[in-house]
């Protein structure tokens, strides 16, 4: 399971015109599941994404979680993360899990984060969708269990 996250001042998602997600000051969190991938890989992730300290504080260092600030999540499924590009011109999806799979973990990733109190927005799984973000800093980090 592997994600992207980005600390924002801004974020939302789209789906045919139509914001489905939306938040302020917090994490964007783009999610991609791998066949083999897990519950306890996403209970990892949630606990690693709520918890890292990447918001600053009043002397100006990265030393406060979302929790801390009261900030919010977006988590946008993002199929193309499982995407392999070491041969030829087009990405590979071999290591993609398939729809099924990749819905269920990634709706137990989301209900997972809702559990913390932390508020929490999605997108819509498959759907095309268009995301906007201001990333504050920039500061984004990929994570991988």
């Amino acid at each position: 399971m592997k994600a992207v996250i980005q600390r924002v001042t801004s974020a939302s998602v789209m789906v045919d015109g139509s914001i489905v997600g939306q938040i302020n000051q917090g994490i964007m969190i783009l999610l991609g599941v791998e066949k083999g991938d897990t519950e306890a890989q996403a209970d990892w992730l949630v606990g690693k994404i709520c918890g890292v300290r990447i918001f600053s504080d009043e002397a100006g260092k990265m030393n406060l979680s979302v929790q801390d600030i009261a900030g919010s999540l977006l988590v946008v499924s993002q199929f193309t993360l499982a995407g392999n590009c070491a041969k030829g011109k087009r990405p590979s999806f071999d290591t993609a899990a398939p729809a099924d799979e990749g819905k269920r973990l990634y709706e137990y990733f989301v209900a997972t984060a809702r559990r913390t109190g932390i508020p929490v927005e999605t997108g819509i799984f498959q759907a095309d969708m268009q995301v906007e973000l201001v990333n504050d800093g920039p500061v984004t980090f990929i994570l991988e269990k």
